[in-house]
């Protein structure tokens, strides 16, 4: 601390610098952090506002994003309405999709299985604007409204795989069947205030990763922010189950799976997908 009153004694023109700078940072976070809208010219994908509510032990969502991909192009933008008995919940997956060139960076998002091999997922992205590029550091400045888009695993995964030919894994999460239920209620909760308050995406504070951590009520975890470790962490806590990580991180990736299932009819995406998923987790 002696050292500290040394240095700005001896400059004294340092603290009124560092002074201005600050100024001006938080000058210029308040220029672009006035009221997060829903009324922007929003990317096609991002672009529908989702109306979700909980009534007599279940829950519909509309619209449910099913859009489909030939390649890197989009084939078609399809949507729908759903409705599913929060009494046929059976399991959790979580997904991860390492972003290339970094073994920090990933999104992840979860898809929940219900009966009868149903799976319905959340994605918790950034919210563009057309012709807006995603910017982890602009993120950190409010740059982006958040958004929570419902949409089925074949459009979830495939349109990372396919379109992206990004890397997918999906791993089971091990938690009790009342935690799953709480774990959907909350991010039902969740998205039906973002929709009536509209809120920042943040890289650091509300990101795809740990806007999950906060409805699951963890403590926050350096993994939240570097998300291509989330894996990883939550291996480490017991949630993702293996006899090693390394075991649990091989067996979970179904990105040629994924890219192969592409080409099979829409309708039996689920079931093929949950019966591979089940043969690698011995369920």
């Amino acid at each position: 601390m002696k050292r500290l009153f040394a240095w700005f004694g001896a400059h004294p023109l340092r603290p009124a610098v560092a002074a201005i700078a600050v100024i001006l940072a938080l000058g210029s976070a308040a220029a672009i952090s006035g009221p997060a809208r829903a009324d922007r010219n929003w990317y096609p994908y991002l672009g529908r506002d989702v109306e979700i509510e909980a009534h007599n032990g279940a829950f519909t969502v509309t619209p449910v994003s099913d859009w489909r991909y030939a390649g890197a192009e989009v084939a078609e933008e399809r949507y729908f309405d759903a409705s599913f008995d929060l009494s046929a919940l059976r399991n959790v997956w979580f997904v991860l999709e390492p972003q290339p060139g970094s073994t920090l960076a990933a999104h992840t998002l979860l898809l929940f299985e219900f009966e009868n091999d149903a799976l319905i997922g959340l994605t918790i992205e950034a919210r563009r604007e057309m012709g807006e590029e995603y910017d982890a550091l602009a993120g950190v400045f409010n740059a982006f409204e958040l958004a929570y888009v419902w949409g089925t695993a074949r459009d979830f995964l495939t349109r990372r795989a396919v379109m992206l030919d990004h890397e997918v894994f999906v791993y089971p999460v091990a938690i009790s069947d009342e935690q799953k239920l709480v774990l959907l209620a909350r991010l039902i909760e969740r998205t039906d205030a973002l929709e009536r308050t509209p809120r920042y995406y943040n890289t650091i504070l509300s990101n795809c990763t740990n806007e999950l951590a906060k409805a699951a009520g963890f403590e926050w975890a350096p993994a939240f922010i570097l998300t291509g470790r989330s894996d990883e962490y939550l291996y480490e806590r017991g949630i993702l189950p293996g006899a090693s990580f390394e075991q649990a991180h091989r067996r979970a990736d179904m990105t040629e799976f994924i890219q192969a299932l592409n080409q099979a009819p829409p309708e039996a995406f689920d079931a093929a997908l949950l019966a591979e998923l089940r043969r690698r987790n011995g369920m």
